[in-house]
């Protein structure tokens, strides 16, 4: 035994080396942003049922989108894996440390990515495939291509493919895409901007380092500080169109009006002058925005059932 731990030892092998390897292969699937786009499209799937979503559709469709979900963002990772390396925010990522080969990186990505669109085609509907893989490589391929290094208006437009999974939780449960979807859509659509423009005021120097327009960098700070108090506006505007188009009642109205001010104000100091750490106050208030808005939606939903 003594002869074996040596020579283990000596080859540079760690008997938890099968852990830390899971562990860098989930880092690439980015978790926590692969968990609320999950989560999003599990209130697109609860919303969509009268009651509780089929079975099927809720097992399948929630693993086929957490994996296809997965299989982007080890995409994104693998072409920007350059870039990444130049970034204090990234460079100790897998790829760019090395600890992870790109080809096996890409092998990862294929497994997972076929595996996801293959569990919905045969086990929830070809609908939800086709939007998944439309959003895969909207976001894994298109945006982290051609849009991120080409325009300041890169998160805008790669918010699209961003919006979708409420829509594809719809369309698992429903087989169709339906207008409580589309304003679902919409709300993660105006979200992202102030989202990702947040955390570029304070990583700016990091995407100019980089090459990578973001908007702060192409067009300074006070620009974003109002482009993201605009945005902003424009979201909570959106938030109040479930409730105006009867998709949801009372509680979510309530809950809405209360994190709309909340993400208000926050933009509110940012623009009003606010520096870094105010930006990131704002970036991290943001993901827990859009995670309790949509727990809310879900919330009213089934305070509305009837009894």
């Amino acid at each position: 035994m003594a002869v074996t731990a040596l020579h283990t030892r000596t080859l540079g092998i760690s008997r938890t080396q099968p852990t830390v390897l899971i562990k860098r292969y989930v880092v690439l699937t980015k978790p926590r942003i692969t968990a609320l786009i999950t989560f999003t499209a599990l209130v697109g799937m609860f919303l969509a049922a009268a009651t509780v979503p089929p079975w099927p559709a809720l097992l399948w469709g929630s693993l086929g989108i957490a994996l296809t979900c997965a299989c982007a963002a080890t995409l994104n990772q693998i072409l920007e894996c350059a870039r990444d390396a130049r970034m204090a925010r990234t460079r100790a990522r897998p790829l760019p440390r090395g600890q992870v080969s790109k080809r096996n990186a890409l092998l990862f990505a294929c497994v997972i990515g076929v595996a996801g669109l293959v569990i919905l085609l045969f086990c929830v509907n070809a609908l939800t495939a086709v939007l998944t893989f439309v959003t895969l490589i909207g976001y894994g391929v298109l945006y982290t291509v051609w849009l991120k290094p080409a325009t300041p208006q890169n998160i805008v437009l790669g918010g699209i493919a961003g919006a979708t999974p409420p829509v594809l939780g719809w369309a698992a449960v429903t087989n169709e895409v339906a207008l409580p979807a589309m304003l679902l859509a919409l709300i993660i659509f105006l979200w992202t901007p102030p989202h990702f423009w947040a955390l570029a005021i304070a990583r700016r120097e990091d995407y100019a380092r980089a090459g990578v327009p973001m908007l702060p960098v192409t067009h300074g700070v006070d620009y974003t500080r109002r482009q993201i108090l605009l945005y902003t506006v424009l979201l909570v505007l959106a938030t109040l169109l479930p409730f105006a188009t009867h998709t949801s009642g009372v509680v979510y109205l309530l809950c809405a009006l209360a994190l709309d001010a909340l993400f208000l104000a926050q933009a509110w100091r940012l623009n009003r002058g606010g520096g870094d750490a105010q930006a990131m106050r704002t970036f991290r208030f943001s993901v827990k925005y859009l995670m309790w808005l949509f727990a809310a939606l879900l919330l009213d939903h089934y305070l509305l059932l009837p009894k």
